[in-house]
């Protein structure tokens, strides 16, 4: 995911504790879905239509791409066991968790203008819903649940899971489907494949954690699981779910002018998330183990499209699952919601290495989003087509960059060969050729483009009364603005715009032209990351940053994976340093149900820790069982309460947490991006 909403969002101040509310990034209920859908209507009453050069666009992509190639079409349907009478599954808490019936308006037959034709193709074979056969009577599928797909192995005595999805709702019914079409068995093993949130999170759904503790069922992951899985998107949590209401659409209604799909599913589903840590770790590069009598071959594959990943081979099935480094789609080298880039090459060599090691053995690959491809022919075909692009991605940026090309021109220059172009498995769904190009760019020469000028650049915001000005101010650039929109010129018009709204940040006519800029550019999209981003920014410039995202809060599983050292990490990032300006001193910190000790020291108006250490000369000392602070920080006490009734103890000067409390900043979740779209109130 790379969600893939895949955040912990953990905004948090010592002894407040402040856990901030995060966006759902699984707006995977009914709060958007749109009525109006089935009938092809605009969301938005400002909403315009496709525009004739977005339609010609469209037009031409269905004319050069090889629509008469129908075979993922065909696999995605093969082994269909049975779909559920149900398409909504509800949370726990007495929302909607899931409901792939929003999505239903794509499956009417009807080509949408307003939905790039590849894009489409791709939201519909992701509307695959119900039970599928993988491996006759041994290997199924349930798709359609959630963002992932979870994976049922038939063991001697019962099931092996492969990524339990991110809900444990939708976990949890698909469990229950399972074992209503085949025959009910215990769950004797869980398998994560990677350590997104959507691969783990429904494991409570499927497994009773008592039964883990006493070895009743094994929970396998890859060496590196739990470090990434809990601290990924820590520490700029809270930016990266604002950025995730643009790349990713969550709060875009489920329609042809809005959200179609998520590339490598429909949508994250909005239940409980949870985590049981595991109790296998497969730490090697190539690592056999049985389980109830199923062999499996994992491939570890570390940084690829996660920090931790793995790949597994069958060899009893000659099946490979090739978790989310092969899928339906050319991934993201950066994720737009924020991440750290991952390296393109190395997946390239990683998929190399599945093709040499088991390609010629493999009868069926299926992995955690998509379908599955059957064949040994075909197998190979698309492991070499995804390695393909990832290694050109990789070397054709490079190449051009050895030639002047910068990372701000790049994204206009980089193309994939034409051989892939007209490959479905080489196609930019999740990621973007031009998101992917200048983040291979970044990876190797970083942000800098090498002109002086962009060294010390100016804030837009400073710049743009700039270029207004020596433009000849706003009429004349609406004037021109109007003229570029009508002409289609859709980018050369947001370079005008975009001046103009950061410099006066009220002149609603030029923020509603921008919106509509932004629209028929989100329309013409392949890639879900930019389709969102533009047609998201349409709807913050029209209607403000939204306000209903629903909330979501940090489950307990998640708090007793955060390390110490990543709390307090986070402690110092919360912290407004202008407000710490001449503050010293020192705070021992002991927990000791697990023994851990750490020294916090403020000095120079920033916050340091220090594991393993005390002070002798600390102004304070506070012993806090690690339990007792994950309950203030879930909210289930407040860090007052608990030294009141001598569960936390205060040795030393108190004003000192004073001090400390006084520099925590809670950060808005809602904070502007767009200029003149903040609300005034929440």
């Amino acid at each position: 995911m790379n969600f893939k909403p895949r955040t912990l969002l953990l905004t948090m101040a010592l002894l407040g504790m402040v856990h901030n509310a995060a966006f759902a990034a699984g707006a995977g209920g009914s709060a958007m879905t749109d009525p109006a859908a089935m009938q092809g209507k605009h969301f938005d009453p400002l909403g315009k239509p496709p525009s004739e050069f977005t339609i010609a666009k469209q037009q031409a992509a269905r004319n050069s791409l090889p629509f008469d190639d129908e075979r993922d079409f065909e696999e995605s349907r093969k082994g269909f066991v049975a779909a559920p009478s149900y398409r909504e599954i509800m949370a726990d808490a007495g929302h909607v968790a899931w409901n792939i019936g929003s999505y239903d308006y794509l499956l009417q037959g009807k080509d949408f203008d307003s939905i790039h034709p590849s894009l489409q193709r791709q939201a519909i074979l992701n509307m695959g819903y119900g039970l599928y056969e993988v491996v006759p009577g041994k290997i199924y599928q349930v798709r359609g649940f959630d963002l992932a797909n979870m994976t049922i192995i038939k063991g001697d005595t019962g099931w092996i899971l492969f990524d339990v999805l991110t809900a444990k709702e939708t976990a949890r019914a698909a469990l229950a489907f399972v074992n209503e079409q085949l025959g009910e068995r215990p769950v004797v093993a869980v398998v994560y494949s990677h350590s997104h949130g959507d691969h783990f999170g429904g494991v409570h759904g499927v497994v009773n954690e008592d039964d883990v503790k006493n070895g009743k069922v094994k929970i396998i992951a890859p060496e590196g699981f739990m470090e990434h899985a809990v601290s990924e998107n820590v520490y700029a949590g809270n930016a990266m779910a604002r950025r995730m209401l643009l790349a990713y659409g969550t709060l875009l209604p489920r329609n042809p002018h809005g959200h179609v799909d998520q590339a490598i599913g429909k949508n994250v589903a909005a239940g409980e998330l949870g985590l049981i840590p595991p109790t296998e770790i497969i730490s090697k590069h190539i690592q056999t183990m049985t389980v109830d009598g199923v062999e499996m071959v994992f491939q570890n594959t570390p940084g690829t499209e996660a920090p931790a990943e793995m790949n597994t081979y069958f060899p009893q099935f000659n099946a490979f699952w090739a978790a989310e480094n092969v899928t339906g789609t050319v991934h993201n080298i950066y994720t737009l919601r924020g991440a750290l880039v991952r390296d393109a090459l190395l997946w390239s060599k990683n998929i190399n290495e599945t093709l040499y090691l088991f390609g010629d053995k493999t009868e069926v690959m299926f992995s955690s989003h998509s379908w599955p491809r059957w064949g040994k022919e075909r197998v190979q075909e698309v492991l070499r087509t995804q390695r393909d692009i990832y290694a050109n991605l990789n070397n054709d940026v490079l190449h051009h960059a050895n030639q002047g090309v910068t990372i701000n021109e790049i994204h206009n220059v980089y193309k994939p060969p034409v051989s892939l172009q007209q490959n479905w498995a080489a196609h930019s769904y999740h990621g973007s050729e031009e998101h992917n190009s200048r983040a291979v760019l970044n990876r190797y020469l970083g942000y800098w483009d090498a002109n002086p000028a962009t060294l010390v650049p100016l804030s837009p915001r400073d710049s743009a009364p700039l270029y207004v000005e020596m433009m000849g101010g706003s009429k004349k650039i609406m004037a021109k603005a109007k003229s570029l929109h009508k002409a289609g010129k859709y980018l050369e018009a947001v370079e005008l715009l975009n001046k103009l709204t950061l410099a006066e940040p009220a002149n609603k006519a030029a923020k509603l032209l921008l919106a509509d800029v932004y629209e028929q550019l989100g329309y013409q999209k392949e890639s879900v990351a930019l389709r969102n981003s533009f047609l998201a920014g349409a709807y913050e410039l029209r209607n403000g940053v939204p306000q209903g995202a629903s909330a979501s809060g940090t489950g307990p599983d998640m708090l007793r994976a955060m390390s110490t050292e990543l709390m307090l990490d986070y402690l110092a990032i919360t912290m407004d340093s202008k407000k710490a300006a001449g503050m010293r001193f020192k705070i021992n910190l002991f927990t000791p149900d697990n023994g851990e000790q750490y020294v916090l020291e403020m000095s120079n108006s920033t916050l340091t820790n220090i594991k393993g250490f005390q002070a002798k000369d600390a102004d304070l000392t506070i012993t806090a069982p690690r339990s007792a602070l994950e309950a203030v920080y879930a909210r289930q006490a407040s860090f007052d309460e608990l030294v009141k009734r001598g569960q936390i103890k205060l040795e030393g000067k108190v004003d000192v947490l004073q001090q400390l409390q006084s520099t925590q900043v809670k950060f808005d979740p809602r904070f502007e991006i767009l200029p003149g779209t903040k609300a005034a109130a929440h």
